[in-house]
């Protein structure tokens, strides 16, 4: 092998190594202790880290070679964009998904097994499916919220922007977590109506996020389990990062609930990925190796969705690209 393909074959093995240093950086907060604009040592961030200098010294020195930070002289460190969205009071925050990864981190060993098996690297690494997992241990479910409003609350305005929910009346969102992404959509349409649904250990924190905002009048939330059922009452359901989360199998068993209950008017509209063509890069690639690894799903073509519509009673209607890698993929009832 020639010694560029050597060279550039050595970096990708140790690529883990930067998803390692950001999770580790974030989790201890490092971006917090840097004003942009007034570059500090490493010396000084070690000691409100509670880190041994040398070592975090490297680790900077490590991620600012890929952007996050800038090594300013004198083992000093300023912030970039990058490094700038892990503080804790930016704007639309990573710092949350850092920590959410650095918790579950130990899920990549079973990347492996999952190639070989095709089962779930949480399982082979836990013992058990990562969302049993993080219900048995509710000191992560609040870092898990954060951690997926990091991932993916840039792509509420994104959807928004492109799709018009003004002629639904009622809108489930099925597995809707804390409620970040209905809250944002009843806020923007005031006549909506919204559900929300999903399992008992999660909506206890949606009840309080429609409170806070005000919309407890506007939005039911109910307890359940979408693999057995989804409420009645709504013409549209919609399923942000849901569908990814799981097999082929599976994904028709929570889309037939929904057929079970749509009206032949309404609609059922995933957010997901859409993943592209051969050899193109995406981030849509980049995520399918965490769902392989993490629950056990992954991300689908077009035509993948459109397979999993025609099983479940749907027909694939139209794809919506927004300005971010995700699209609204919608479905009508056959």
């Amino acid at each position: 092998m020639a010694s560029a393909e050597t060279e550039q074959q050595s970096r990708m093995l140790s690529s883990v190594a930067l998803s390692r240093a950001i999770c580790t950086i974030g989790d201890l907060g490092v971006s917090d202790h840097i004003e942009p604009g007034t570059p500090q040592t490493v010396d000084r961030l070690a000691k409100l880290t509670g880190t041994h200098e040398r070592s975090l010294y490297r680790v900077l020195r490590f991620t600012a070679s890929y952007g996050v930070f800038r090594e300013t002289g004198d083992r000093a460190f300023d912030h970039t964009p990058l490094s700038a969205a892990l503080r804790s009071d930016a704007a639309g925050t990573f710092r949350p998904a850092a920590q959410m990864f650095h918790r579950v981190f130990a899920a990549w060993d079973g990347l492996d097994h999952a190639v070989r098996t095709g089962e779930s690297g949480c399982i082979k690494v836990f013992g058990e499916p990562l969302f049993d997992y993080i219900g048995q241990h509710p000191e992560l479910a609040p870092v898990f919220d954060a951690g997926m409003t990091a991932f993916h609350g840039h792509e509420t305005d994104a959807m928004q922007e492109v799709y018009d929910f003004s002629d639904i009346k009622t809108l489930a969102d099925i597995g809707g977590g804390n409620g970040s992404l209905l809250s944002a959509v009843l806020r923007r349409y005031p006549l909506l109506r919204g559900i929300l649904f999903d399992l008992g250990h999660v909506i206890g924190r949606a009840k309080a996020a429609m409170q806070e905002f005000g919309l407890a009048q506007r939005c039911s939330v109910i307890e359940g389990n979408f693999f057995e059922s989804v409420p009645i009452g709504a013409d549209a359901y919609l399923m942000r990062h849901i569908i990814h989360d799981w097999t082929d199998e599976q994904s028709v068993r929570i889309l037939s609930n929904c057929r079970k209950v749509i009206p032949m008017h309404g609609r059922v509209l995933l957010v997901e990925f859409s993943v592209p063509a051969a050899n193109q890069a995406s981030l849509g690639k980049d995520a399918d190796m965490i769902m392989l690894t993490f629950p056990g799903g992954m991300e689908r073509t077009d035509e993948e969705y459109q397979a999993l519509f025609e099983r479940s009673g749907f027909r694939l209607d139209k794809v919506t690209q927004t300005k971010c890698s995700v699209c609204v993929i919608e479905g009508r009832p056959v």
